[in-house]
């Protein structure tokens, strides 16, 4: 493909998806994060932070230290020239706690503004239904309660039937944290902050995570107990489980839980703290079970804009069509694939088909790549990419439906941590199909169009048209006898004047 081609196709994605921004002044972290691809679906193509932590003196002074605020309005400069420089015109300015119970943290946002900028401050309750919005965005069956836990407040909404409820915000951030550790009154200062909010709603279902600090008590969690992904997006973790990690983090210093892929050194200073928090949250809450989200705030920004009709969209669907699309797979060929093979399929449900449809849409963008990087490609793909809307067992369907495609019965050993025994062999059995649609006419349209697969009580039968005839030769043989094989059937091969747009049911059985 010429390089006119690829800037062309890069061109027009980039017309129908226009860039986006969000630049969030939090009290810890002043970022800049820029997204592309569907609106379903942002993928987050920039990332910037600098820890100018302007709410570290709400507590004492309360107001924004000078030095901080210089750091973040240099940063914020910074940003307006990233997003100018990047031709994004969609760029969304917020500020919250420090911002909105500093003494100048009007001054500070009028400075903002003389930047050129047009800084959004959002009340408690604002910034609450945001991360509530993050959540949902990326958990469409979500019910429970959102805890954001930010530098300057921790926010609790309700969430259920695809939007918000009961939302507060509690001066409860980590930086707050440290203040009520250094005075001893941690314990009290967390129950009174409760008290004072007459906060009396159980979660019914998940306490779905938001922030960076929970995200480094997942990877702390993840590594505790040997969990095989790396991402800790969608991680859940029962109660109990979550309430022992508390308190063994609490006993850990610093320098050791900076040590763990995933925690920063700012992280791991504010974690012990935040483990007592989340102690207290689970007590109160009493959820069913602990979920954590990469998506909140931010996201729950670009969400809150979207129609109804695109929110409705799969974003796991949306997701891969727009991974797989660029490398030339598309999703006509993978909806057909995945309907030639549908009579293999053992799964139930509406939500298996999206599983099994996205992994055919990636199969076949796995066959763009060089043979020997296949296999590596299709565990990172499946289990170290970011997918929205997919849970750790689907994604080791997922790897397995790859591992499939490309001829391997064996996938990784660690799947049989995320998935049952049953489900990754559904999933090895979609690959092994996909692999033999594709062998069929080279994944052409007139060949799948002229055929047909049918699983019987005791074999696996191929029906070709007489004008496809020649194809019925080794490879095609040699992959119609694995997956027979795999499905404990006999492999059949006929060949006659069908008419395929009739259900078959009138041939044989055998």
């Amino acid at each position: 493909m010429s390089s006119a081609k690829i800037r062309s196709a890069k061109w027009q994605r980039r017309l129908i998806h226009p860039p986006r921004a969000v630049i969030d002044i939090g009290s810890n972290t002043v970022r800049l994060v820029i997204y592309e691809g569907p609106a379903r679906a942002p993928e987050v193509v920039w990332n910037e932070k600098v820890a100018a932590r302007l709410g570290r003196d709400l507590n004492t002074t309360g107001r924004i230290p000078d030095e901080a605020m210089n750091e973040a309005l240099d940063a914020i400069a910074r940003f307006k020239l990233l997003v100018a420089d990047r031709n994004v015109t969609e760029v969304q300015v917020v500020a919250t706690a420090a911002a909105r119970e500093a003494e100048n943290g009007a001054e500070f946002l009028a400075r903002v503004a003389e930047l050129g900028l047009q800084p959004r401050l959002l009340s408690g309750e604002e910034e609450a239904r945001a991360s509530a919005m993050g959540a949902i965005g990326a958990f469409p069956e979500a019910k429970g309660v959102v805890a954001d836990l930010g530098g300057g407040s921790l926010e609790l909404v309700s969430i259920g039937d695809g939007t918000s409820h009961q939302a507060v915000s509690l001066p409860l951030g980590t930086l707050r944290l440290i203040k009520l550790r250094e005075r001893g009154k941690i314990g009290k200062g967390i129950a009174a902050a409760f008290d004072a909010a007459d906060w009396k709603t159980q979660a019914h279902g998940p306490l779905y995570m938001i922030g960076g600090t929970w995200r480094a008590f997942a990877h702390y969690a993840m590594r505790r107990t040997d969990f095989p992904l790396t991402d800790p997006h969608e991680f859940r973790i029962s109660v109990k489980s979550a309430a022992r990690l508390a308190k063994a983090v609490a006993d850990t210093s610093a320098e050791e839980l900076e040590t763990i892929s995933g925690i920063s050194s700012m992280r791991a200073c504010y974690l012990p703290d935040a483990a007592a928090l989340l102690r207290h949250l689970i007590e109160r809450l009493e959820p069913t079970e602990l979920v954590f989200s990469s998506w909140g705030l931010r996201e729950g920004l670009l969400v809150s804009r979207l129609s109804s009709g695109i929110l409705s969209i799969d974003p796991l669907l949306a997701s891969v069509h727009a991974f797989a699309e660029p490398r030339d797979a598309h999703v006509t060929d993978a909806a057909r694939m995945a309907g030639w093979t549908a009579d293999v399929a053992r799964g139930d449900g509406a939500r298996n088909e999206r599983l099994r449809l996205a992994a055919a849409h990636l199969s076949l963008a796995l066959q763009r790549v060089e043979p020997n990087l296949r296999a590596s490609h299709a565990s990172e793909w499946a289990l170290d990419k970011r997918w929205i809307a997919c849970e750790a067992h689907e994604r080791a369907m997922i790897c397995a439906a790859l591992y499939g495609s490309i001829g391997k019965t064996d996938p990784p050993a660690s799947l049989a941590a995320l998935a049952n025994e049953g489900d990754i062999r559904e999933g090895t059995t979609w690959g092994l199909s996909f692999r033999l649609a594709r062998r069929l006419g080279a994944g052409s349209q007139v060949s799948l169009a002229n055929s047909r697969m049918r699983l019987k009580k005791k074999t696996l039968a191929l029906y070709l048209d007489e004008s496809r005839a020649a194809l019925a030769t080794y490879p095609l043989t040699k992959d119609l006898d694995s997956l027979a094989q795999w499905l404990g059937h006999e492999p059949r091969i006929k060949i006659g004047a069908y008419e395929f747009d009739d259900p078959l049911d009138e041939l044989d059985d055998e």
